[in-house]
């Protein structure tokens, strides 16, 4: 199917929705989805981020700006994950406890509001990648538009930048506990840590940084390019990281990618 086929689907799939709340994080496919369903929708759009000590500060900031931008209402909400202990020991199905409390959230919200349908933006790529969360999804009627229309990562970039959203080359963004080995229980105080370091690295002009954390071990992923750059730096790197609180802090020569604590061998939790 062509591009603009996929995207005709989409806007149809919408437009038969006839209102929408977007669980909306601010990433590159949550914009183009809430770009669209605006335009489409109008005013029967609702946007709704999760504020979490899992969701990384700056990025709290950047939806904020981006959904301002577009001219959509943005609630900001808490929610309880931190409080849920399937969630805290981290099993492999993190995810499901954490997406069920947020879209748990959402469907509440949405009836509020009279809003017919809660969606969010899982695309078709996402099918390759492990995705406990999508159980919950589906389990509380939660629809996917974007995966509904057969877009895919690369296509949601290719509409971004069509439409001139400044999403359309952004990182991918993860939830700061999919840096925390299963079974390494997950606490505040983890997740302030590992914040303020990827913070710090990539306020040294690093775009996508990933650390992964063991304790008092750091492993850093950035991309592949930027490993000689990250090398050089590895002083400036280590003394921020051991004021803290890591002991050492490694270079994953492999690079930046997604779900490499997924297939590290011994972490299977």
């Amino acid at each position: 199917m062509s591009l603009d086929n996929k995207l005709a689907q989409l806007k149809k799939a919408l437009l038969k929705m006839d209102s929408v709340l977007v669980a909306y994080s601010g990433g590159s496919d949550s914009a183009f989805l809430l770009k669209v369903a605006k335009d489409i929708l109008g005013d029967k759009v609702i946007a709704v981020t999760a504020d979490s000590a899992t969701y990384p500060k700056d990025e709290l900031k950047f939806a904020k700006q981006m959904a301002n931008r577009l001219g959509v209402k943005h609630i900001i909400i808490k929610t309880g994950e931190l409080k849920n202990n399937n969630f805290l020991s981290n099993p492999r199905n993190r995810c499901y406890f954490c997406k069920k409390e947020l879209f748990s959230k959402l469907k509440n919200i949405a009836r509020e509001k009279n809003i017919n349908f809660v969606i969010d933006a899982t695309n078709s790529s996402d099918k390759k990648d492990f995705r406990p969360g999508s159980i919950a999804k589906k389990q509380l009627g939660v629809r996917s538009p974007l995966e509904e229309a057969g877009i895919s990562k690369e296509d949601v970039r290719r509409l971004s930048k069509n439409l001139g959203l400044p999403t359309w080359n952004k990182p991918p963004l993860a939830c700061l506990a999919s840096r925390i080995p299963y079974g390494t229980k997950i606490t505040n105080k983890i997740l302030r840590r590992i914040n303020e370091a990827e913070g710090f690295i990539k306020g040294l002009g690093f775009s996508q940084v990933r650390l992964r954390h063991y304790n008092g071990l750091a492993r850093i992923e950035v991309l592949k390019k930027d490993i000689p750059r990250l090398i050089k730096m590895g002083r400036l790197i280590t003394d921020r990281l051991r004021e803290l609180g890591y002991n050492y802090a490694t270079v994953d020569l492999e690079g930046y990618r997604t779900g490499s604590l997924n297939i590290t061998p011994g972490l299977k939790g």
